[in-house]
C-alpha cells in the first residue's frame, strides 16, 4: 500500500490527504513532526518538509506541486483535479498558488506556528507564549481571503469553475487549519461559508475533522457539517 509521511495539521499534507482521497486511493498515513524533521524524512527529501508520498514500490515524490501533478497523471481518470482546457488548467494553478503561498504566508503559517509549534518547542528553539501580534494580524488577512472565496464562487461555482477542483482541495486545506485554531467568523461570509460546507461535507474531508492535535481541543464547530 502507498503511505503518506505527513503531518495532521500541515496544510500541504491536507491537501494531498484530500486528493488521495478524492481520487480513491486508500493510504498508511505516518505522521512526522515539521519542526523536528526525523533523519528518515531527510533521507527522502533533503529539505525536509513535508508532504512525502512513497508510492507502491518505495518511489518517493516530494514537493506538494510535484505530487499534486504526479497524483494527476498516475490516478486521474474518472476524476479529475485538474479538469478543462490549458487556460483552465492554468487558473486551477493559479488559485492552488494563491492559497499554498499568499495564504500560507499570511494566514496558515502565523496561526499554524504561534499556536500550534510554539508549544512544543524548548524556550531556546523559540518556544512559549504566542505572539498576538502576529495571530491578530493573521484573523484581520484571514477577513479578506473569505471575502476573495465568496467573491469566486458567487461567479463560478467552486473556486475555479464550474468543477470542483485541486484549487478547492488547497483552499480547504489551509481553511480547516485555521478552522482547527480559531473562530473563524463564517457568518459574516455566508458565500465563502456555504462552500465550505459543501466541500467539509464530502466522504474525503471526513478523516480531517477527526484529526486532533495533543493539548490542543479544536473549537465545537469544527467537525460539525451544519455550523
Amino acid at each position: 500500500m502507498p503511505s503518506l509521511i505527513h503531518f495532521s495539521l500541515d496544510p500541504f499534507s491536507r491537501r494531498m490527504r484530500l486528493a488521495l482521497a478524492e481520487y480513491g486511493e486508500a493510504v498508511e498515513l505516518i505522521e512526522e513532526l515539521p519542526w523536528e524533521p526525523s533523519a528518515d524524512l531527510v533521507a527522502l527529501n533533503p529539505a525536509g518538509t513535508l508532504p512525502v508520498f512513497l508510492d507502491t514500490g518505495g518511489t518517493g515524490i516530494c514537493g506538494v506541486e510535484a505530487l499534486g501533478e504526479y497524483l494527476e497523471e498516475t490516478r486521474g481518470g474518472k476524476v479529475e483535479l485538474l479538469p478543462g482546457r490549458a487556460i483552465e488548467r492554468a487558473e486551477i494553478r493559479r488559485l492552488v498558488g494563491w492559497f499554498d503561498t499568499k495564504f500560507y504566508a499570511e494566514v496558515s503559517e502565523p496561526l499554524i506556528m504561534e499556536k500550534v509549534v510554539r508549544r512544543f518547542l524548548s524556550p531556546a528553539q523559540g518556544g512559549g507564549a504566542p505572539d498576538m501580534i502576529r495571530v491578530r494580524s493573521a484573523l484581520t488577512r484571514l477577513r479578506d481571503h473569505l471575502e476573495y472565496i465568496g467573491h469566486l464562487v458567487d461567479r463560478r461555482v467552486w473556486l475555479a469553475g464550474g468543477q470542483m477542483s485541486m484549487a478547492d482541495l488547497a483552499a480547504a486545506a489551509h481553511m480547516s487549519c485555521a478552522d482547527y485554531v480559531s473562530d473563524i467568523p463564517w457568518a459574516e461570509y455566508p458565500v465563502a461559508k456555504s462552500w465550505y460546507q459543501r466541500i467539509k461535507s464530502r466522504p474525503s474531508f471526513r478523516p480531517l475533522l477527526a484529526d486532533t492535535i495533543r493539548g490542543m481541543t479544536a473549537p465545537a464547530a469544527y467537525a460539525n457539517l451544519d455550523f
